[in-house]
C-alpha cells in the first residue's frame, strides 16, 4: 500500500459499465458515491450490484456511500426551458407559477416567500445569478437583478449568509434511505444538514430501514450550510464523519471564506476522530480534459497535506469524459503530496490523555513503528475502531486492519493510511497472529525478516476489545 489518502469517485452514465468500473476500481477507488439527486432507485440499486461484482472481480472490498439529495430548493420551469436575465432588471419568484417567462418563475421551495427579506442576497445557478429581494408580497418575491446571465430549468437558490428553513429530510430522502439500506450502502450521507438533530433523525431512520438486512450504516454530514459552521462541533458528535461540500458552502459563505474553513473542518474532524471527505470541483476540468488544471493539482494536494482522509469527484466520474483518467490522476497527486508530509507524532501524543485502552494501545503501536522503522502496523480488529484511531495521525507506516467482518472492512475503506484486508476469524490469539503474518507474506507486503507491530484484543472476537501490542520480527520464531 502506498497511498494514504482514499478516493470516492461518484458513478454515473460515464461510469457504470463493469469494464469501466473494474478500470477504476483497479486505478484506485475505494468508495463508490451513489447520487440519490439523480436516477430512479432502481438506478441505485443495479450500480450498486455492479459495484459489488467489479469489486469481486479486483479481490478487494469497496464501499458505496448513497448521498441522499435534501431539500430541492430550485426555480420551476420556463416556457421556453430558458431566460436571459440582464443586470437592473426586474425578476419575480412566485410560488404559484407553473410555467416561467422572462418576468417570473416558478418555485420548488414554496415557503421561500417567508424566509426572505428586502435586501436578501439570492444566488442561483451555483451563484452565477444574483438577485436582491426588493419586497416579498404573499407568495411573491419581487427582485432586482444585480449579476445577469442564462437561468434555465431547475437551478438552485441560495440565500447568502443561509438562513433557509426547509428541512435536512425530505420525504423522498426518507424512502431513499429504504433504498441505500436494500443496496447495503455502507455510508449515508445527509444533505444541509443544520443540527446534531437532523443526524440523529437520519441515523434513526437508517437503522431501522437497516436492520432486516443486518445493515447499520457509518453517517456523514454534509457540510453545505453556514447554520452548520457554529454547530460543527454537535455535528461531529451525531455523524461518523464530515463532507467538506464546498459547492453550496461557497454560496452562503463566500468563496474567500471556504479555504479557512476547510482547513478548520479537517482538523476538527481528525481532533474528534472521525472521518472526512473534501468534495466538490477537485477535478472539475476533466468533464472535458484529459489533463487537470494546475490549480486542481494543488487544490487536491492541499486537501492531503490538511490531512483529509479521502477527496471526491463528482461529474468527473459520473458525467464525464475522462473517469478512469480522473482518478489514475487524483492517485498520482495524492501520493505526490503524502512523500512531503511532516510527521509529527511525539508531538501529537505530547497533550493527549489517553482514557481508553484501545486508544492507547492504538497510540502506542504508532509511536513504536515509527521509531523502529516497522514496515507495517497490522490491527486485528472486529469493529475497526482500533484502525480508526490509528488513521488519525499521519505516519509512513502503512496501517493493515485484518477483520472477519466484511461489513467492517467496507468501513474501513474510507480510513486514511488504513487498508482492509479479509480474514478468518480465530479464537485463538497464537493463530491469529501467524495466520496475519502469513497473510501480509502472501500479499507480498512484508517479507522475512522484516518488523511489524500488531495489535490484538484478548478475549478475540469482541469488538473494542483491543488490549495487546507485539512486536515481531516476520518469519521468526
Amino acid at each position: 500500500m502506498k497511498r494514504a489518502t482514499k478516493i470516492v469517485a461518484t458513478i454515473g452514465p460515464a461510469s457504470s459499465a463493469p469494464e469501466v468500473l473494474e478500470r477504476m476500481i483497479a486505478a484506485g477507488v475505494d468508495v463508490v458515491r451513489l447520487n440519490f439527486s439523480h436516477g430512479t432507485a432502481q438506478d441505485h440499486i443495479d450500480r450498486a450490484t455492479a459495484v459489488r461484482e467489479a469489486a469481486r472481480r479486483a479481490g478487494r472490498e469497496v464501499a458505496i456511500m448513497a448521498d441522499l439529495q435534501g431539500p430541492k430548493i430550485r426555480v420551476g420551469k420556463f416556457e421556453q426551458g430558458k431566460v436571459m436575465l440582464a443586470a437592473g432588471a426586474g425578476f419575480i419568484l412566485d410560488a404559484t407559477c407553473e410555467l416561467g417567462n422572462q418576468e417570473r418563475v416558478g418555485l420548488d421551495y414554496v415557503d421561500l416567500p417567508r424566509d426572505v427579506r428586502p435586501g436578501d442576497k439570492l444566488l442561483l445557478n451555483d451563484g452565477l445569478i444574483e438577485l436582491v429581494v426588493d419586497r416579498v408580497m404573499g407568495s411573491q418575491i419581487f427582485t432586482t437583478v444585480k449579476v445577469g446571465g442564462e437561468l434555465s430549468n431547475n437551478k438552485g437558490i441560495n440565500r447568502q449568509g443561509g438562513g433557509l428553513t426547509a428541512p435536512a429530510l425530505t420525504a423522498k430522502d426518507m424512502e431513499d434511505i429504504k433504498t441505500a439500506m436494500a443496496l447495503q450502502a455502507d455510508f449515508v450521507a445527509v444533505s444541509f444538514p443544520k443540527s446534531a438533530t437532523d443526524m440523529e433523525m437520519a441515523r434513526q431512520l437508517a437503522n431501522i430501514a437497516g436492520a432486516p438486512h443486518g445493515i447499520r450504516p457509518h453517517m456523514i454530514a454534509k457540510i453545505e450550510r453556514a447554520e452548520a459552521i457554529p454547530a460543527l462541533a454537535e455535528i461531529l458528535g451525531a455523524s461518523d464523519g464530515i463532507m467538506v461540500a464546498r459547492g453550496d458552502l461557497a454560496i452562503e459563505v463566500g468563496n474567500a471564506a471556504v479555504p479557512a474553513l476547510q482547513k478548520r473542518m479537517i482538523r476538527m474532524a481528525r481532533e474528534a476522530n472521525k472521518v472526512v471527505i473534501t468534495a466538490t470541483q477537485m477535478m472539475e476540468s476533466m468533464i472535458h480534459n484529459p489533463v487537470p488544471t494546475r490549480a486542481e493539482v494543488s487544490d487536491v494536494a492541499n486537501a492531503v497535506l490538511d490531512g483529509t482522509d479521502a477527496v471526491m469527484t463528482s461529474a468527473e466520474t459520473a458525467a464525464g469524459k475522462y473517469p478512469i483518467e480522473t482518478v489514475e490522476t487524483m492517485a498520482a497527486v495524492c501520493l505526490e503530496a503524502e512523500k512531503s508530509e511532516h510527521v509529527e507524532l511525539d508531538h501529537d501524543f505530547m497533550d493527549q490523555t489517553f482514557t481508553r485502552i484501545d486508544q492507547s494501545i492504538a497510540a502506542g503501536a504508532l509511536f513504536t513503528a515509527h521509531h523502529l522503522r516497522a514496515k507495517a502496523i497490522v490491527a486485528l480488529t472486529e469493529s475497526g475502531a482500533t484502525a480508526l484511531w490509528m488513521s488519525r495521525h499521519k505516519i509512513h507506516v502503512p496501517v493493515f486492519a485484518l477483520t472477519p467482518q466484511v461489513a467492517s472492512e467496507r468501513k474501513m475503506a474510507l480510513y486514511r493510511n488504513v487498508r482492509p484486508l479479509h480474514a478468518d476469524a480465530s479464537l485463538d490469539r497464537d493463530v491469529a497472529l501467524k495466520q496475519a503474518e502469513q497473510l501480509l507474506l502472501e500479499h507480498g507486503i512484508v517479507r522475512r525478516g522484516d518488523t511489524i507491530v500488531l495489535t490484538v484484543g484478548e478475549p478475540m472476537g469482541q469488538p473494542g476489545g483491543s488490549n495487546t501490542l507485539k512486536i515481531v520480527q516476520v518469519g521468526r520464531v
